[in-house]
C-alpha cells in the first residue's frame, strides 16, 4: 500500500492571503496551454502570437464559466433551485469537466469571429493543448484529496492507498492519478502525434472526443462516484458515464465525416 502524501492544501501562505494547490495547477494548465499552442502557431501560417494569447484567454473563461454551471446544473441543480445566487459562491467549490468543455466550445465561437477562423480549424489547432491542463487538474484533485477512487477489493495491490479525507479510511484507488494519466498525459502524446501532420478537418477534434471519452469511461470504473449520485443506469454506470456517452459516439461521427469531405488547412494537400 503506498502512502498518502498528505500535502498542505494550501501552497502559499501571504499573511491573510492563501494560494491553493488547486489554483496553481489551474495556472499551471493555462501556461502549459498558452505554450503548447504557441509552439504550434509557428508551425503553421496564419496564426499569430496574439491570436495564441487571446485564445487561451478565451479559453480559460470556458473553462471556468462553464465549468461551474456545468457542475451546478449537472450534479447540484435542486441546490441551485433553493438559492440560485450559490452559482456564483464558487468558494464552495464544484467543477465540472462537461461544463467546461462546453463553455470552451461557446468561447471559441466568440473567438473565431473576432478571427475569422472556422470553428473546427480553431478547435483542431487548440485540442492537443487541452490534456495536459486535465492532467494538472487530476493532480489537484489528488492533492486536495478529493474524488478518490473505490476501495480496493485486492488485499495485494500495491497501488491502494488510504485518503485522510474518506470518513470510512478505506484503502482506495488513487484514481486521481490514474486520470492524470489517461485523459492527461497518455491523451496529450497521442493528440500531439496525430496533429502533427496535416490531418482532415474535424479529425483532430474528432479523436480528442474519443480519446477523452474512452479514457473517462473506463477511469470512472475506480473512481468512487459522489455521495449525492451514485450510479445513476444498470447498478453501476455513474453520470461521468453518462454525460461521456454522446462525446464518443459525436467523435466517432466526426472522425468518419473528416475523412470523407477530406479538407486540409495547413500542409501539402491544403484546399481550403
Amino acid at each position: 500500500m503506498l502512502t498518502y502524501p498528505n500535502i498542505d492544501p494550501v501552497a502559499i501562505h501571504l499573511g491573510p492571503l492563501q494560494v491553493h494547490w488547486y489554483g496553481l495547477m489551474y495556472l499551471l494548465a493555462f501556461l502549459c496551454a498558452w505554450g503548447l499552442a504557441s509552439y504550434r502557431a509557428k508551425q503553421r501560417d496564419g496564426w499569430t502570437s496574439e491570436m495564441v494569447s487571446d485564445l487561451v484567454f478565451y479559453g480559460a473563461l470556458g473553462v471556468v464559466l462553464g465549468g461551474r454551471v456545468g457542475y451546478v446544473l449537472f450534479y447540484e441543480f435542486d441546490k441551485f433551485l433553493e438559492n440560485p445566487i450559490w452559482l456564483f459562491q464558487v468558494w464552495t467549490g464544484g467543477m465540472s469537466f462537461h461544463g467546461g468543455f462546453l463553455g470552451v466550445m461557446v468561447a471559441m465561437l466568440f473567438w473565431c469571429k473576432k478571427y475569422q477562423k472556422t470553428w473546427f480549424q480553431t478547435l483542431d489547432f487548440i485540442a492537443p493543448c487541452v490534456p495536459t491542463g486535465l492532467m494538472f487538474g487530476r493532480i489537484g484533485n489528488f492533492i486536495g484529496g478529493e474524488l478518490y477512487g473505490r476501495a480496493v477489493t485486492d488485499p495485494n495491490y500495491p497501488f491502494g492507498m488510504i485518503f485522510p479525507t474518506d470518513p470510512l479510511h478505506l484503502v482506495r484507488h488513487p484514481s486521481q492519478i490514474y486520470q492524470a494519466l489517461c485523459e492527461g498525459l497518455i491523451l496529450f502524446i497521442v493528440l500531439w502525434w496525430f496533429s502533427s501532420k496535416p490531418r482532415p478537418r474535424m479529425a483532430v477534434s474528432a479523436l480528442f472526443l474519443m480519446g477523452y471519452g474512452v479514457a473517462r469511461f473506463v477511469m470512472e470504473f475506480f473512481r468512487q462516484p459522489d455521495a449525492d449520485q451514485g450510479f445513476i443506469l444498470f447498478g453501476w454506470m455513474t453520470k461521468g458515464q453518462i454525460l461521456t456517452i454522446p462525446m464518443l459516439l459525436i467523435g466517432l461521427w466526426m472522425m468518419w465525416y473528416a475523412y470523407q469531405k477530406k479538407i486540409y488547412d495547413w500542409g501539402p494537400q491544403k484546399n481550403s
